[in-house]
């Protein structure tokens, strides 16, 4: 049963306290206004060259524009964002881009093929995070001035360091941390040498369909319109986005009207809401995937067998049939159902006598982990049900939980024993993800490669890297496909990671919100499109 008690968190009046408007208590939303409730506490930064989380991709989706983008109505084929058209020399390293014309950014400063320029070589300067997806071009802070630059007011020419496939190139182009930023309104608000980043971390500089009003980490985040948006009127004046942790929180408010749509509801949430005709629900399957990690600097985990059991202690049908049916299949290879040479195996299965037979294998005595998980409801039941099949092998575990942000810097500083969360697509390309759990270039403590997941989890992937490399040179897409399927196999058998399941992301909203994309398998979110 629903708890019925007033609910402050998004009420109306709340609503009018942030965007200025005047509204009473449990009243319809503003006609112009998309209200969200979302969990965004995972939000680490603003800064496009930092942001790697779920939700600041969101935000920063429909802030920034990039020089490649995706068409929210036809998600798949690459269409000209502030990059009219684009061109490869026969040198098959040098790549032209035209950049458009007549757009501003939000502070009314023209965008030119230098702000380009400096905001991909800023990205790779910084260094942070998601900084691998151009790296892996070659690029360092030593070249990119050199590689990527203004060749005109509004030319841009890049060159990468060996001829790739020059859709996978495209593709990156599209991630966040591509972004086009304001150059001069960020070193406007420099300090001390930082390229504005210190103040790009709460602010924005960009060119998209909104601008940043307001921002509360892990409380909210309000967007306006921009008007005269190079790409066209933007039906929403303004979008306002929520922190609402309790998904029974999130139906309320839904059902009452105070929002338009929830982001973050249960199978039984879902259920409930069935029948009312004021709410409707999208499905759509989507690239993040949820897994499991095993840090190879803990013992007994480094032990194969250790980990081969695991990977057979995962009840992976029972919580998709349970309290994750309808909002998780069953997936068990790290390239998302939709990619080019996505693996459908499942050579694991729950089975505790297999497991248990393995352990004895390995000999190690006694074993006790702590399973780090973000507070979140599904991650936490998926954690309560995987230290439970633990138990009946004789493994003791203990759920540390946290934040987003804090179960993160945890993980990305390798201080976990096993991580139990997920992980999304950056760009619409099977290296995407192969990248990150397939390929480590540098497995030392001071490699530093926060973003790739094999690292995090000093997995040295010996077996997949040489594999990795070569898949994403070839320019032939059936033999790119059977590469990725191969490393997929291997990296089930060898890899500590057990990928156990696909989200598929049921979104309820208010039945007048039309138009409101989640971005498929392979993006962040895109307000702007949407009506009501």
């Amino acid at each position: 049963m629903l708890n019925r008690k007033p609910v402050s968190l998004l009420s109306a009046a709340a609503l009018a306290f942030v965007i200025g408007a005047s509204a009473p208590a449990w009243a319809d939303t503003p006609k112009d206004t998309l209200v969200v409730a979302d969990k965004i506490d995972d939000i680490v930064s603003l800064d496009p060259a930092e942001s790697f989380e779920f939700s600041g991709n969101d935000m920063l989706n429909n802030v920034y524009d990039t020089l490649v983008e995706l068409d929210p109505s036809n998600l798949g084929p690459l269409v000209p964002g502030l990059a009219t058209e684009w061109s490869l020399a026969d040198d098959e390293v040098t790549y032209t881009f035209k950049i458009r014309e007549g757009v501003k950014f939000h502070s009314g400063n023209p965008l030119t093929a230098e702000d380009a320029a400096w905001s991909l070589q800023r990205a790779v300067i910084l260094d942070k995070t998601p900084s691998f997806i151009l790296d892996q071009f070659g690029f360092t802070a030593d070249n990119v001035a050199e590689n990527i630059k203004a060749t005109g007011d509004y030319e841009l020419t890049i060159i990468t360091d060996k001829p790739y496939a020059p859709s996978f190139f495209y593709n990156c182009l599209t991630a966040v941390v591509a972004s086009i930023v304001d150059k001069k309104e960020a070193m406007s608000n420099e300090a001390d040498g930082d390229m504005g980043y210190e103040w790009l971390k709460t602010n924005t500089a960009g060119s998209g369909a909104y601008k940043l009003r307001d921002f509360k980490p892990s409380d909210r985040y309000v967007l306006d319109r921009v008007d005269g948006w190079w790409r066209g009127e933007v039906p929403m004046k303004r979008v306002f986005v929520r922190h609402v942790a309790e998904p029974a929180t999130q139906r309320l408010l839904l059902e009452r009207g105070d929002i338009d749509v929830a982001r973050k509801l249960t199978t039984v949430d879902i259920e409930g809401i069935s029948g009312n005709e004021d709410v409707t629900v999208d499905d759509e399957v989507r690239g993040r995937l949820m897994y499991v990690a095993m840090n190879q600097k803990v013992e007994p985990l480094n032990n194969p067998k250790v980990v081969e059991a695991i990977k057979y202690l995962i009840d992976y049908d029972g919580m998709a049939d349970s309290f994750l049916k309808g909002q998780y299949t069953v997936h068990q290879a790290f390239l998302p159902a939709g990619f080019l040479g996505a693996s459908t195996e499942k050579p694991y299965e729950f089975d505790v006598a297999k497991a248990t037979a393995l352990l004895e294998e390995a000999d190690v005595g006694d074993i006790s982990f702590r399973i780090f998980v973000r507070n979140d409801q599904d991650r936490l039941e998926m954690a309560q049900s995987f230290q439970n099949t633990l138990a009946q092998a004789g493994i003791d575990a203990e759920l540390r939980t946290g934040t987003g942000k804090e179960i993160l810097g945890e993980y990305r500083a390798r201080n976990h024993d096993i991580y139990l969360g997920a992980w999304g697509p950056d760009y619409p390309d099977p290296h995407t993800n192969a990248d990150t759990f397939a390929r480590n270039p540098d497995n030392s403590d001071e490699g530093k490669h926060t973003g790739i997941l094999a690292w995090r989890n000093a997995w040295a992937a010996t077996e997949v890297n040489d594999m990795t490399n070569a898949a994403v040179l070839e320019k032939d897409s059936d033999k790119r496909a059977e590469m990725y399927m191969e490393i997929q196999r291997l990296h089930q058998q060898h890899s500590p990671f057990a990928v156990m399941f696909q989200h598929i992301q049921q979104v309820a909203m208010r039945s007048n919100v039309e138009n409101f994309s989640q971005g498929g398998s392979i993006h962040s979110v895109f307000y702007w499109p949407t009506t009501k």
